[in-house]
C-alpha cells in the first residue's frame, strides 16, 4: 500500500529495523568501493574513536529508503531529499530501527517532509534527519 499526498497525516509514522551484518558491510564496499580500513580492518577498527569496526553511515541511512519507499508514503515515493547527522557509531550487529515521521504536508507541490532517525538496540539514536518526498499519485 502507498499514500498519496491526501492521505498523509501530519504525526503518521513508520519504521523499519534491521541487523547489520558482516556481509552487509562487504557488499557495500563492493558497491560503493569505500574499503575504508575502519570498515574493513580489525585493527583499524580498534585503533579508531569508535574502538572496532563500523558499518559505513551512509549505508546504514538507507534504511530509511526502506522505509519511505515501501511503507510510508510507500510504493512510487520518489526521494528528493535527505539531511543527516550520524551521531553514534553503528557496529556489526548492531539492530538498527530506521523510523520516519511525517512533519510537514504541501499538497500543492505534491511534496511531503518526514522527521528521519535511526536508533540501535539500546535505543541509542545513531542518525537523525528530515527527508523531502514526493508521494505518489494514485
Amino acid at each position: 500500500m502507498s499514500y498519496s499526498i491526501e492521505q498523509l497525516v501530519v504525526g503518521q509514522r513508520a519504521h523499519f529495523e534491521k541487523t547489520i551484518s558482516e556481509s552487509d558491510i562487504q557488499l557495500f564496499c563492493g558497491i560503493s568501493g569505500d574499503i575504508n580500513p575502519v570498515h574493513v580492518s580489525q585493527i583499524a577498527g580498534q585503533n579508531s574513536i569508535f574502538g572496532n569496526r563500523v558499518a559505513h553511515g551512509i549505508m546504514v541511512s538507507g534504511l530509511t529508503s526502506a522505509v519511505l519507499g515501501m511503507q510510508l508514503p510507500g510504493p512510487g515515493t520518489i526521494y528528493l531529499g535527505q539531511e543527516l547527522k550520524f551521531t553514534a557509531p553503528v557496529f556489526i550487529g548492531d539492530t538498527i530501527r530506521a523510523e520516519v515521521e511525517v512533519i510537514e504536508i504541501n499538497a500543492e507541490k505534491n511534496i511531503a517532509k518526514l522527521a528521519t532517525r535511526s536508533v540501535n538496540q539500546h535505543d541509542k539514536i545513531v542518525i537523525q534527519g528530515v527527508a523531502t518526498v514526493m508521494p505518489p499519485k494514485h
